[in-house]
């Protein structure tokens, strides 16, 4: 018997999809499934079931001061299943972080911030003995299926006067901890965009990519820099992190008009961008999404499939036999809503994506 049978989904290519879930595994899925089960759930008409979302960059180690949320309010509350949190802790403080995330609901990993006490203050990496690579290393092999990645901010508030270093020593800590998975943050200069990119490989993340500052990936004349194309082209990946301050309408139709498309969304939330704006919650960072020209299917697949392979989260992602059942089942409904970026500008999106159910584990959240 199954613990729990959703029927009358579709999946978001709009075919029929029935999922059936046993002891926090996908059991079986199918366009109709017949067996019993402890709980059956009916979807009203038209409602979607897709992998349970995942949400690449968010703040959520509640005991910080400067970026912290709460984990379940920006998860399985709002339709996302995992969360990952970017930063926010270092090797100083990382182990009462991973102590602290096994009372949520929702799903937590880390990237873990290479300065030892991570984003206590806006200026983390400006003093370069908060970076003690060989104490990073131990921790990182001592909370391998917590920390998943590894993150430097590189913008001038965070460095201070130490420009590219920072960077050159997460690199080398990447190498030492077998090509961990590096996600970097850009911003205002110094260091330049152009220096960040010429360090960055195959496999790592640029996030915030479609910010509206003078140091991202638009020049003076709306067009793709020439050093932004290289690094796109060898493999870099370009994740949305809208943040605060880090989403550009214009950015982002520019860039995707022009086929340099993010491999991930994200929202870098935090308590204050969630309760006064403009990120609010993935939803709405997916219909922001969907305003600039990213198909629908593409957009969801940013969220699920391919954050699941970036992070090597090699049992999430997908809707297959075997697989977590993390699930997400939402609403497109047609009706107009204003948006905003970081910047102010208004635009008007046409269709609402609305989370109503998640599941974690198999446990059955209604929203």
């Amino acid at each position: 018997m199954l613990d729990l049978l959703i029927k009358n989904g579709q999946d978001i290519k709009g075919n029929p999809i029935e999922i059936g879930i046993k002891d926090g595994l996908i059991e079986c899925i199918d366009k109709t499934i017949d067996e019993e089960a402890i709980q059956i759930i009916e979807l009203s008409s038209g409602q979607y079931i897709s992998p349970g979302w995942i949400d690449s960059h968010v703040h959520c180690y509640e005991k910080m001061t400067l970026y912290y949320d709460f984990p379940d309010e920006i998860g399985y509350k709002k339709g996302v299943t995992t969360v990952i949190d970017a930063g926010s802790t270092g090797e100083n403080n990382i182990k009462e972080f991973y102590e602290l995330s096994k009372k949520s609901k929702t799903n937590i990993y880390a990237l873990m911030n290479i300065s030892k006490d991570g984003i206590v203050t806006q200026d983390e990496l400006a003093d370069l003995s908060k970076i003690d690579e060989s104490v990073n290393l131990e921790r990182i092999k001592e909370l391998p299926d917590f920390i998943i990645g590894i993150k430097a901010r590189m913008s001038k508030t965070v460095v201070g006067s130490n420009d590219i270093i920072p960077l050159k020593m997460a690199k080398s800590l990447q190498k030492a901890a077998n090509d961990i998975t590096l996600m970097v943050h850009i911003g205002s200069a110094p260091p330049e965009l152009e220096d960040i990119l010429n360090l960055l490989e195959k496999g790592d993340i640029v996030t915030h990519c479609y910010n509206g500052k003078l140091n991202g990936i638009l020049n003076a004349s709306n067009e793709i820099k020439p050093y932004v194309w290289e690094a796109y082209n060898r493999g870099v990946l370009f994740d949305i992190g809208h943040g605060t301050d880090s989403f550009n309408f214009n950015v982002g139709k520019q860039a995707i008009e022009n086929g340099l498309i993010c491999k991930t969304i994200s929202t870098d939330i935090y308590h204050r961008n969630r309760e006064n704006g403009p990120v609010y919650d993935l939803a709405t960072t997916l219909e922001k999404a969907l305003s600039i020209g990213i198909p629908f299917e593409e957009v969801i697949k940013m969220v699920t499939s391919h954050p699941a392979e970036i992070f090597n989260l090699s049992n999430k992602g997908r809707l297959e036999k075997g697989m977590d059942a993390d699930l997400t089942v939402f609403d497109m409904i047609e009706e107009e809503k204003i948006i905003v970026d970081s910047n102010g500008n208004e635009a008007i999106v046409r269709h609402q994506i609305i989370p109503n159910k998640t599941v974690v584990a198999g446990e059955l959240f209604d929203l």
